[in-house]
């Protein structure tokens, strides 16, 4: 090959490493479908992300609504500031149409970097894992568990989903919105966890965003 196909070869290859190393942007079905919920804001925001979520009950005239497909019920109104972990952008598996993004969050002391770079942290399948090496966890190994956890993120509006597309790991997270359950009309349950202190099968939190912002 000439000079010219190599340097054609070479452009389209530093291309596509330039779109891989950008996050697709954050689809938001149920703004589109002109069902959209009336995102009322549950609550205040924790002073600061060393403070656990806030989760509330849900008031009166904050009912089940509809998503597409899909019947969606607030279970708690929920808020946080925490530290980004990590994300995972789904587009193919079964829950990607209503939350297309995960991020694993962490509160409290795993929202220090002098705790949370000492684990090897990755998410996959909907799930965020951890593990440390030879000198032993940051922290106890319940702290950890309870002070952070993967959540699904439901856009609920275009400017949330423009902010999500941009969050990366290591910034300051700070979200309002309702922890939810979805039903699709073929019987299938999705479910959000109401504790922080849960692990494993049915522990993250499923979140219905109204608001959302990062730094």
């Amino acid at each position: 090959m000439n000079r010219w196909t190599w340097l054609l070869i070479a452009g389209a290859l530093a291309a596509l490493l330039w779109a891989a190393g950008r996050h697709p942007p954050v689809e938001t079905p149920l703004a589109s479908s002109g069902q959209a919920f009336d995102c009322r804001l549950p609550g205040p925001l924790p002073a600061s992300e060393t403070e656990e979520p806030l989760q509330g009950p849900v008031p009166e005239g904050v009912g089940e609504f509809r998503l597409g497909a899909y019947r969606v019920r607030p279970l708690a109104g929920f808020s946080l500031q925490a530290r980004v972990l990590g994300r995972e952008d789904y587009r193919f598996d079964r829950g990607a149409e209503l939350a297309p993004t995960d991020l694993a969050l962490g509160w409290g002391r795993m929202a220090d970097p002098a705790h949370y770079s000492r684990l090897d942290i990755w998410q996959s399948n909907r799930w965020y894992r951890y593990r440390w090496g030879g000198d032993g966890p940051p922290l106890p190994e319940q702290e950890i568990a309870r002070s952070s956890a993967n959540m699904h993120l439901v856009p609920g509006n275009g400017a949330v989903a423009s902010a999500l597309s941009r969050v990366e790991p290591d910034q300051l997270v700070r979200l309002r919105g309702w922890l939810v359950e979805v039903r699709g009309e073929d019987g299938s349950v999705w479910r959000s966890s109401l504790s922080r202190n849960d692990t494993g099968d049915g522990a993250c939190e499923l979140i219905y965003v109204c608001e959302l912002s990062a730094e």
